[in-house]
């Protein structure tokens, strides 16, 4: 069974940010979560816990409703909301299997 999606997130924090531990309210993220039935979307945010509770709670992107449950299976921070939807953009121009590789570089592990 995997860890709630909040110890994830912090877990990552700790790795990346040792002496800042706590998410950092302005920050945007572009992530990518896998759905149910294999698919992958593409989406930005500027609260990632919080967006990946709404698209498994079916008030998401409509995309993601009929394909739950979602789970989050890469993102990167951004300084700025722009930053975040451009990186959204180029994501979404990407084939399946190089975002799979941006995935598999991301966890070290092959959804």
């Amino acid at each position: 069974m995997r860890p709630p999606l909040n110890i994830l997130i912090d877990s990552y924090y700790k790795m990346v940010n040792p002496m800042d531990n706590k998410q950092k309210k302005n920050k945007n993220y572009t992530y990518l979560v896998e759905c149910a039935d294999g698919s992958l979307y593409c989406g930005w945010t500027n609260d990632l816990t919080r967006r990946i509770n709404v698209h498994n709670e079916g008030k998401g992107a409509k995309y993601t409703r009929p394909r739950l449950p979602v789970r989050l299976v890469y993102f990167e921070e951004f300084e700025t909301k722009e930053e975040a939807m451009s990186r959204e953009w180029s994501i979404k121009q990407l084939t399946r299997a190089k975002k799979l590789k941006l995935v598999h570089s991301f966890t070290g592990s092959c959804i």
